[in-house]
């Protein structure tokens, strides 16, 4: 059976995929001998072309003034691609905003796909790159009218009849063609062995582009499924993203909480450009107690590192005020003296009336200064060291969350059967991370739900 092939290229407005709008189109119909049709059109976009899309492609609003809008063509597209193979440079991205087109048009355009990038790759290995432009280069295949439809779409199409005719093709072909391959799924320059490593195991991975920068990371249960759903998705910030991977690394976390952890602190490490939650550094502060000259006992609230030895800490200064209003209440305290109220002769709080008086000098330091004690104790009976305990990357290992003073300190990994003798074999397998607000809500939240896993004693345990 002799396979027919509609190599395709297309010019566009530049704007995401539901927003890119086809100003050029060039589909050449191809026997694998000789091109037996073609189609090549301008199109009326029916919106404003940006200026940089006009400084790569030359075309501008009055090039395509009096150019066909996409439904006066649509017929021509679905007639010329019948019965035949959709190829193209990164077929993905040619082949869904034509698809996009249509289906606005309520037409629906199917068909099997073949992606010249994905098949160079395979059948002409070593290249330092496989853009249209430089690969054509390094083949010696003519290539005019560069970023025009018709010319990238004819030079597509000798590439195309060399790959045909490279050494192993058929199987490759074969391959690709499979209804079950992912090849015509993976972004063009992901190479799919890359893909075919990830494990379907928690942990988290990497997407990273051609200079090896970390661009997306992400978490799941099941790396393998969670990656490809990636490629599945024809949103426009996935189709950039998928766009501009090139790489795919992973980490084995062994459960859901540990892979919670692994990617807050990879976010804030890396800032990626397409995770838009937790890239913000949260400012913490702290509460601590401090005596001033006439020795009365002072509670207060700074950033974390102007606080001293901080009795609780938080993550925006709203939550430490209501703290210490509460704890004002609670143990009668002055609103002055908790820094409720500044510059101020005596307080007046509108929420704390249980002052008894050491701001008018109606109650002995003494007192006060006791219940001020009583509540640095409260606040330092709320602490507490533990762990939680997770499944490990591998069957034979165990893997730990650890908490101090009620603070995140990170996590760790140990094989089963070893035995955590002191406070200090503990730290020497806890890999040290940052505590912030989103670790707090996660590990809040996991402990809600799982408050069996909470292990307060662990010096002297068998993990």
């Amino acid at each position: 059976m002799i396979n027919l092939y509609c190599i395709v290229d297309i010019e566009t407005t530049g704007n995401g995929l539901k927003g890119n709008k086809i100003t050029e189109i060039s589909i050449f119909k191809y026997d694998g001998h000789d091109i037996v049709d073609e189609f090549t059109s301008l199109v009326d976009p029916e919106c404003e072309i940006p200026y940089f899309i006009t400084r790569l492609t030359g075309i501008d609003n009055d090039t395509v003034r009096n150019a066909p809008t996409i439904d006066k063509i649509a017929d021509s597209i679905l007639r010329i691609t019948e019965g035949s193979i959709f190829v193209a440079h990164s077929v993905n991205f040619d082949y869904n905003i034509i698809k996009n087109e249509l289906r606005i048009l309520g037409l629906d355009f199917i068909r099997k796909k073949l992606c010249t990038v994905r098949l160079s790759r395979k059948l002409l290995p070593g290249y330092h790159s496989y853009s249209l432009g430089k690969l054509c280069s390094a083949l010696r295949i003519p290539l005019t009218d560069r970023h025009r439809a018709r010319g990238d779409a004819h030079a597509t199409t000798l590439l195309f009849s060399k790959l045909l005719r490279t050494d192993g093709a058929d199987k490759v072909f074969k391959t690709f063609l499979n209804a079950r391959s992912q090849e015509a799924t993976l972004p063009s320059g992901l190479p799919s062995e890359v893909f075919e490593k990830i494990p379907s195991q928690p942990g988290v991975y990497y997407f990273k582009d051609s200079k090896g920068k970390t661009i997306y990371v992400g978490k799941a249960n099941d790396l393998k499924k969670r990656v490809l759903g990636h490629f599945y998705d024809k949103s426009t910030k996935e189709v950039r993203l998928c766009a501009e991977t090139a790489d795919i690394d992973f980490e084995l976390s062994g459960s859901e909480l540990v892979a919670l952890l692994m990617e807050s602190a990879a976010i804030k490490h890396h800032y990626p450009i397409y995770n838009r939650a937790q890239k913000k550094r949260i400012q913490p502060y702290g509460v601590f107690a401090y005596e001033d000259r006439s020795g009365i006992m002072h509670l207060a609230f700074n950033k974390l590192k102007m606080a001293p030895n901080a009795l609780a800490i938080f993550y925006n200064p709203t939550d430490c005020r209501l703290y210490l209003e509460q704890v004002c209440n609670t143990f009668e305290l002055c609103p002055k003296y908790c820094h409720l109220q500044v510059n101020i002769k005596s307080c007046s709080h509108f929420r704390i009336v249980t002052c008894k008086g050491v701001c008018r000098e109606k109650e002995p330091v003494s007192d006060y200064n006791s219940r001020v004690s009583a509540a640095i104790d409260y606040m330092g009976s709320e602490k507490e060291d533990f762990i939680i305990r997770e499944k490990g990357r591998h069957f034979d290992e165990q893997a730990f969350v650890l908490i101090r003073n009620n603070v995140y300190s990170g996590y760790g990994f140990v094989q089963n059967e070893f035995s955590i003798q002191t406070h200090e074999d503990l730290e020497a397998l806890t890999i040290p991370r940052r505590n912030t607000i989103e670790t707090e809500s996660i590990i809040k939240s996991y402990l809600a739900r799982n408050p069996e896993k909470k292990q307060l004693s662990y010096v002297g345990e068998i993990l």
